[in-house]
């Protein structure tokens, strides 16, 4: 069972501070509370498919699954919070509701309906009618291209079974670029190929460095979405060039020229879904200055220096679920951009939800270090995690300057939690006027058994200034193992609240220069 899309922007409310107490679930006489906020993530619907996420009941302890009705009648049962339903009919409006079933088998009330349409029917062109050749040796870059620059409003390019050869492409909106099951896309390894170099962000600053091979956009820091309603989907493979170009790329021009595998800028409506991504030069999948994006149902590798799976780089409104990673350097890592030109194009990335992800390997799942532009409101559940060198941390250093507003991680099973002021890396650059500020995090009903206890499991700093502590940060129902400890330092307003060892004992606090701190 595949699981679902879901549409339109009807999703603030998940971002707000203090959502589980806002959105309310009304339980039935006798039933559990029903689901709450049923949405469609952005541009995920198809011409036979519909995405469908929702958040769990007020109270959720008892439930064991979720019903999906679609007008009126019951489609699919699911243990997770997002569904797509599949074989639809094309151009059809349908009214979607979810209840929640709890372990004596009672149901609550329906959520609130949900107005979702499919997509009409579009063209369809194969790019081996545009000349391109999949036998893996020939370079297929200006036949795809010649089918992109053909693709009608709403079309769909498809890269049929086969291993098409190619250099950097340049999508455009309201398209799709689909790869079928046994398709693979394969990024060269000439560094030519992706030349000449383009404007772009890297590590928190604009710079020229090489297209990357799936581009879209025009960096524009002070404007609008210019590209629209792009879709990179389907069953088969997107890999890029790898170790091999990183290397090419950095002889030529550094280590921060390189290309990502897909980067996309300016964008309001992406949709990245189901597909094997690999083998990136540098970071995997990058959107800089974008809105409602959705990636979804993702199998994201790669080994190369700095090979992040996921950056929203000051954008708004992402949805990331259903993906396994497996990377050379983050998995996920929300950045807005580093100090002094990330202040002062002052542009947030806000309003993030993950669910439902496994990450396998690679260094954390990283709020930071670049937060020049601000983070606010990020949502993190229902993910499992095995051992990332980092875990679950938030990041910055003094000079960054801007915050870290709003973060709610809760049902996940993760080894390290850390909120780190001091990092040994990627500092160059002038120095913002004051520290940040990181403020306002929950931690709940999480699971740290499988921690290492040689160091802290749970590490909470702020910066060395009374003005700058950090502040208003809550830990509930946490798991850890024996033996572990905590370590606090210029902090204002922690809670710790059953926050026992398998032995059901407190762990061992470490507080330096902190007020406030009830254990």
């Amino acid at each position: 069972m595949k699981y679902p899309r879901l549409s339109g922007v009807r999703h603030l409310a998940l971002f707000t501070a203090g959502f589980a107490s806002a959105l309310v679930g009304n339980a039935g006489p006798l039933g559990p509370d029903q689901p709450r906020q049923l949405l469609a993530p952005p541009e995920t619907e198809t011409a036979t498919t519909i995405t469908l996420m929702w958040d769990k009941p007020e109270s959720y302890a008892d439930i064991v699954d979720y019903l999906v009705c679609c007008d009126g009648r019951e489609i699919a049962e699911t243990t997770q919070t997002h569904f797509t339903a599949q074989g639809l009919i094309p151009d059809q409006r349908h009214a979607w509701t979810v209840a929640a079933r709890d372990a004596q088998g009672r149901l609550s009330h329906p959520s609130e309906a949900l107005a979702v349409s499919t997509r009409p029917m579009s063209a369809r062109l194969d790019i081996r009618a545009y000349g391109a050749k999949g036998d893996g040796r020939t370079k297929d870059t200006a036949a795809i291209q010649r089918a992109i620059a053909a693709c009608p409003a709403g079309g769909t390019v498809l890269v049929p079974t086969g291993v098409f050869l190619t250099g950097a492409l340049f999508l455009k909106s309201e398209m799709t670029l689909e790869i079928a099951a046994g398709g693979v896309l394969q990024g060269s390894t000439d560094r030519a190929d992706y030349e000449p170099m383009i404007r772009n962000r890297f590590e928190g600053w604009e710079m020229d460095t090489y297209a990357s091979l799936v581009n879209a956009g025009r960096l524009d820091h002070a404007g609008p979405p210019n590209v629209h309603g792009v879709a990179i989907r389907g069953e088969g493979t997107i890999s890029g060039g790898g170790r091999a170009l990183a290397q090419a790329e950095i002889a030529a021009h550094g280590l921060r020229s390189r290309g990502r595998l897909f980067c996309i800028m300016n964008c309001s409506g992406l949709d990245i879904q189901g597909l094997t991504v690999e083998q990136s030069s540098s970071w995997t999948i990058h959107y800089i200055y974008s809105e409602k994006v959705s990636c979804h149902d993702l199998t994201i590798r790669s080994t190369v220096q700095n090979g992040d799976g996921i950056d929203p780089d000051s954008s708004r409104d992402s949805f990331i679920f259903n993906c396994s990673f497996s990377t050379g350097d983050d998995c996920i890592a929300i950045k807005s951009g580093k100090n002094p030109e990330g202040g002062l194009v002052g542009r947030p990335t806000e309003n993030v939800r993950i669910t439902d992800c496994n990450f396998i390997a690679g260094h954390g799942i990283s709020i930071g270090s670049e937060t020049s532009g601000g983070i606010r409101n990020v949502f993190v559940r229902d993910c499992q995690t095995g051992n990332l060198i980092h875990g679950l941390q938030i990041k910055a250093t003094k000079d960054r300057g801007a915050y870290v507003d709003g973060v709610w991680v809760q049902d996940c099973e993760l080894r390290k939690i850390q909120v780190l002021t001091q990092l040994p890396y990627n500092n160059d650059g002038a120095p913002a006027p004051e520290a940040p500020h990181f403020r306002n995090f929950t931690f709940r009903d999480l699971d740290l058994r499988q921690a290492d206890v040689k160091e802290p499991v749970i590490v909470v700093h702020g910066f060395d200034n009374g003005a700058h502590r950090t502040e208003h940060v809550r830990f509930a129902n946490i798991r850890l193992p024996a033996g572990a400890t905590v370590e606090v330092d210029q902090c204002r307003d922690l809670r710790f609240a059953g926050v026992l060892t398998t032995a059901g004992l407190k762990p061992a606090y470490h507080m330096t220069n902190s007020v406030d701190v009830a254990e």
